[in-house]
């Protein structure tokens, strides 16, 4: 039992001396945080949601779990068009250039049938087909290159032979052995050439 007096207890509305301890919370405790020895106040931050709350969260959560799913769906239906839609245009692209060698054949089987009556008709007609061959070629982005006495171009010839020309300037091209189609940057076949000799 202690035997300590006890310092009696200032009456209502008193304010306490210098030296007067007073009864202050511990740290950590809700009281030192601003609540009251029964918890937080109703207005204090951070408590737990309560059912409206987590419904409104749900429902949030909800819709933007339903949009995304949606923009999913759009995305992979418009990956499918697309995908059809090149299909369609490369089978259309194709029909197009098969149609426009369809004249090429007939003339060919045409020349072909008048083989037997005059052989050098069939030499005119091969070559009426040629020439036919090459305009179908260049309507179609591919126009024949087979130019002489031109300067190599990496881009546009390719060397396959290599000549001695005291007459032409060394890299100049002398003799076309295959013609080329189209131009830089939309090239179907490089043109196969010689070229002068350097020394």
């Amino acid at each position: 039992m202690s035997t300590q007096p006890q310092q009696p207890e200032p009456p209502e509305g008193a304010v306490a001396e210098p030296g007067q301890e007073q009864d202050l919370p511990a740290p950590g405790t809700a009281e030192a945080r601003g609540a009251g020895p029964e918890g937080p106040g109703p207005n204090a931050a951070g408590g737990p949601a309560g059912p409206g709350e987590e419904a409104e969260h749900a429902a949030a959560l909800a819709e933007l779990e339903d949009r995304w799913r949606r923009a999913l769906a759009d995305l992979e239906n418009l990956r499918k068009r697309h995908a059809r839609e090149l299909e369609r245009e490369r089978a259309a692209e194709r029909a197009r250039t098969a149609a426009a060698l369809l004249p090429v054949i007939d003339n060919l089987e045409l020349a072909l049938s008048h083989a037997g009556a005059d052989p050098g008709s069939i030499v005119a007609g091969v070559r009426a087909v040629r020439d036919q061959a090459v305009d179908t070629l260049a309507r179609l982005g591919y126009a024949r290159q087979d130019e002489t006495g031109v300067p190599f171009d990496p881009a546009r010839h390719e060397v396959v032979g290599v000549v001695e020309d005291p007459d032409v300037a060394p890299g100049t091209v002398v003799q076309v052995l295959r013609p080329g189609y189209g131009e830089t940057g939309n090239q179907l076949r490089p043109v196969a050439v010689a070229v002068a000799k350097r020394e």
